[in-house]
């Protein structure tokens, strides 16, 4: 199972500068920590949880409470969003520039943690009006063992 993707985007790569003025456009304050929490989601090709975060970043200037509140903030700010809810775990993920919203199922594996998008597995809208709102905004996620971890079983 490859990481998690949207329409196969590649990680984003973008200068200090750059993060800071997405942050601000999006009305966070551009901190030290959530600049490297945004940076370190955008150029990750898989959704990461705030444990795999706290590793990644290994600041001591950062604890696990500020990690997460940033993670959290950047969800709220729609710069991210989780990928993921697989036993219990939030998985985050970054949000691409200009990313349309898709309406696939995504599957996650329950050993390794990737996350796969599934666009050829469309949902269909409902003929309902208020279903199709409420389905706009909802995902559905499919839980399992991935072709990866099946293989090396």
């Amino acid at each position: 199972m490859t990481a998690h993707t949207h329409g196969a985007l590649a990680p984003e790569r973008l200068s200090k500068d750059e993060l800071r003025r997405r942050l601000q456009a999006s009305g966070l304050r551009a901190t030290a920590p959530r600049v490297a929490v945004y940076q370190l989601l955008l150029e990750t090709e898989r959704a990461l949880s705030h444990t795999e975060v706290v590793a990644a970043l290994a600041s001591p200037d950062w604890d696990q409470a500020t990690i997460y509140r940033n993670l959290l903030k950047l969800v709220e700010a729609e710069l991210a969003w989780v990928a993921s809810h697989v036993g219990g775990v939030a998985r985050y993920e970054a949000r691409q520039k200009d990313e349309e919203p898709h309406y696939h199922p995504h599957f996650s594996c329950r050993k390794c943690g990737a996350v796969e998008c599934l666009p050829e597995a469309r949902l269909a809208a409902s003929v309902d009006r208020h279903w199709r709102e409420a389905l706009a905004d909802a995902e559905l996620q499919l839980v399992g063992t991935c072709p990866g971890c099946r293989a090396s079983a």
